[in-house]
């Protein structure tokens, strides 16, 4: 088990390599694994020239007793020593009895000479090595082989040159396995911190959004730059600057949302006040007269009424805005197949019998134009058009109504059905026609709602069209504006 004090020191080690950076992390990671890769390597190199040494030293070992066999049994016993440092021995045999012949080139510790003599098994080319440590001598090879039956030759050498090269070999590895590790991890290191730097430039534009204002603005100027990395730096890089694109373009979405409801909520709240203020003082003067003057009651309940109604159109022109805008949960539309030109026949009837004033011609096809649409809606659509014409113009303007059905109409590419709603008026002036189909936006800005309406038109006319798939523009010049709705005609049958 480990103590109290190691476990905590464990913590702090684990929590400071946490904190540290991750060129860091990864050159230390690259030093571990090559540590182990040069212990491994150094190991098996170690073992090899060892076994090699060894193997080498007996073969010498077995070249000299054959010469000294030939000694023994010429003088029975061995007048030549081979090396400097080596010991020669020749045992009389007997069971397991060995005797030593003299005179003999022994060390003075002669016992792990004479078990390797008695170990020897009999018979004619047996020999026997063994390792092992002569009291006051050092560690020696020993070799034993039969000179003749009875004879044993012990020769040994000493290992004291071999381990110094083992021993050599491993400081060599050691040194230079160390250098190398501190190198590998040094250079990695700043390879790494190079390698990584596109990220590090990625982080601080990531710190550079947070610390960026997104109440008061969308914009997100900055971005993940450079050119280094490799392929897949790049890709990442990429992906993260269209990932900020995207934010951005939410953003602006969200910002553009904010000040239309901003200015949604602040019209809304002017236009409904200016009929709850008439409908509050019709109610004043509706009690007063009918405590006081009896005969101004009725009066007073039709301007009452009135102002009632004028806050019901209003509500219901808001109520519809928000349900086209809700569209994609619960569709304010009842389709149904319909003749486009009986609809704008029927606008134009209606527009005639109510602006007398004003002149309306009507140019349609002698076919019928019938495709899939909400024919109260569109109908809708067509009466504001033909209302705003006539309230943004003098009496006597000439206004035209045109229906027509353009494109190319061949298999599996369906036409467009086409409104036009045109009138000689003043026209629009250039910077409030993009702005027309705004809600509660008037091109002129002193209108009330009795002349100039509540702005919400051409804003439920839009909202309307594209309900049912379709596109409208404006276009217009002194003494000319014309309204354009484009509606999808159905695919042809195959």
């Amino acid at each position: 088990m480990s103590s109290p004090g190691t476990g905590g020191a464990l913590r702090r080690l684990r929590g400071a390599y946490r904190r540290t950076r991750l060129g860091t992390r990864l050159a230390l990671g690259i030093g571990v694994l090559s540590l182990v890769v040069f212990a491994v390597v150094g190991t098996a190199l170690t073992t090899y020239m060892k076994e090699y040494l060894e193997r080498q030293l007996g073969e010498q070992m077995k070249v000299v007793q054959v010469t000294q066999s030939k000694d023994a049994q010429a003088h029975g016993i061995v007048q030549r020593r081979p090396y400097y440092g080596w010991f020669t021995a020749v045992y009389d045999v007997q069971g397991r009895t060995a005797v030593l012949r003299k005179p003999a080139d022994v060390p003075a510790d002669t016992a792990e000479l004479t078990a390797v003599a008695q170990a020897l098994p009999g018979g004619g080319d047996a020999h026997l090595l063994r390792t092992a440590h002569i009291a006051g001598e050092g560690t020696y090879k020993l070799r034993a082989c039969e000179v003749e039956p009875g004879v044993v030759l012990v020769t040994a050498a000493p290992m004291q040159d071999m381990q110094a090269t083992v021993r050599q070999l491993i400081t060599v590895q050691v040194v230079t396995f160390a250098l190398a590790l501190l190198g590998l991890v040094v250079i990695g290191r700043t390879v790494l911190r190079r390698g990584l730097k596109p990220f590090s430039d990625m982080a601080h534009t990531a710190r550079g959004i947070t610390s960026h204002n997104l109440t008061g603005s969308a914009g997100l100027e900055v971005r993940a730059g450079g050119g280094r990395g490799g392929p897949e730096v790049e890709e990442l890089r990429t992906a993260f600057n269209t990932m900020l694109e995207h934010i951005d373009d939410a953003l602006a979405v969200r910002t553009e949302a904010e000040q239309r409801l901003r200015r949604f909520v602040a019209d809304a709240s002017h236009e409904l006040r200016t009929p709850l203020m008439s409908v509050r003082g019709y109610a004043d003067l509706f009690q007063y007269a009918a405590a006081n003057e009896p005969e101004e009651r009725e009066k007073h309940l039709a301007r009452l009424r009135a102002e009632a109604a004028r806050m019901g159109v209003l509500l219901d022109d808001l109520l519809l805005l928000a349900r086209l805008d809700a569209a994609e949960v619960e569709t304010p539309l009842r389709l149904e197949d319909a003749d486009l030109t009986e609809l704008a026949r029927e606008a134009a009837d209606a527009f005639r019998a109510g602006r007398g004033e004003h002149v309306l011609s009507v140019t349609a096809g002698p076919d019928p134009v019938r495709l899939r649409l909400d024919p109260l809606r569109i109908r809708q659509v067509l009466d504001n058009l033909l209302t705003n014409a006539a309230m943004h113009t003098p009496a006597g303007t000439k206004v035209r109504l045109e229906v027509s059905a353009t494109g190319a109409v061949r298999v599996g590419s369906p036409g467009t059905a086409v409104v036009q709603v045109s009138d000689s008026g003043p026209g629009i002036p250039a910077a409030d026609q993009e702005r027309v189909f705004d809600r509660f936006y008037r091109v002129d800005k002193a209108r009330s709602r009795d002349r100039g309406g509540s702005g919400l038109g051409l804003a439920v006319a839009r909202s309307l069209v594209r309900a049912h798939g379709g596109t409208i523009e404006v276009t217009s010049r002194p003494g000319s504006t014309t309204f354009t709705i484009r509606l999808p005609l159905p695919s042809p049958l195959l």
